[in-house]
């Protein structure tokens, strides 16, 4: 598979033909940096992992070069940092046992650009090949402009399809701004507790943030903990791990529907209970 970028590279931890490793996928993430895929779409990761007809393939946008640094790390050029943050996510694909992971290896500024159209491409490239049920990228409301580029593009990528084409499911999942604020109508619970050790494990992996000065690995498994328990405050905890996602189905149903009104639905239910529920005690 030939994709826009010269820096692209596929890697498939069982060495199956990659068009045929492509073809198996039944999840899929779209993720702007490396390790975003292993916080926030563990579901998919999981509900593949040791599956002989479901296979989880991940894409990652960018490069990662602009990741913050030190001890170890704290004089690698960018350019040795995206060879290890490469070399981190390979190694979380073999321990995910993941179909595939495709690297685009854009900037980032390519990322958060409106008129780019070449990463929209290589998107549409992978989606029609793999052809997955279900899609898992960043959420709308997340605080990270990169993430935003991410989850837009992917968004504009699938509404370039024909409609059988399209995933059945897409969902936007939490990592820079979580989704706790979501009404509990609106939530979407993904139960994170199974394989507690492969989940801290695909985290661990990305040394270079952890040892650069970024605990995501405590940070993503204690935000799971806190979701499950935080979840309802009059019922005993019914999971010990949720990751919260946000349905963005309807985007890619009805490509009329604009995105930011779409988000600010949500969002204007949150305010309304927060306002309503503090008049009832004035």
């Amino acid at each position: 598979m030939k994709l826009n970028n010269s820096f692209a590279e596929i890697y498939i931890p069982d060495n199956l033909e990659v068009e045929k490793a492509i073809a198996r996928t039944t999840h899929m993430s779209i993720a702007a940096h490396p390790d975003d895929i292993e916080i926030m779409a563990y579901d998919g990761i999981v509900k593949c992992f040791n599956q002989e007809d479901k296979w989880f393939f991940g894409v990652i946008v960018t490069d990662g070069a602009g990741s913050a640094r030190t001890g170890v790390y704290e004089k690698y050029t960018d350019e040795e940092m995206i060879n290890i943050r490469k070399i981190e996510q390979k190694k979380a694909a073999y321990l995910g046992d993941f179909g595939g992971v495709a690297m685009l290896g854009y900037p980032s500024k390519t990322a958060k650009s409106k008129d780019d159209q070449t990463i929209i491409e290589d998107l549409k490239k992978l989606i029609i090949a793999a052809k997955p049920e279900v899609i898992y990228t960043h959420n709308l409301a997340d605080k990270h402009d990169t993430h935003i580029g991410v989850v837009t593009k992917t968004i504009k990528a699938i509404r370039q399809l024909d409609k059988d084409l399209r995933p059945k499911k897409l969902f936007g999942c939490e990592v820079w701004r979580n989704l706790d604020w979501l009404m509990a109508d609106d939530k979407i619970m993904f139960d994170s507790s199974k394989h507690p050790n492969l989940a801290s494990a695909l985290v661990e992996v990305f040394d270079s943030q952890i040892v650069g000065g970024k605990r995501y690995d405590l940070a993503a498994i204690g935000r799971r903990r806190a979701n499950a328990t935080y979840t309802d405050s009059h019922s005993v905890d019914e999971v010990e791990s949720v990751i919260y996602g946000l349905d963005l189905t309807k985007l890619i149903e009805d490509d009329s529907i604009n995105m930011v009104d779409y988000i600010l639905e949500y969002i204007d239910r949150f305010r309304k209970d927060v306002v309503d529920k503090i008049e009832k005690m004035l």
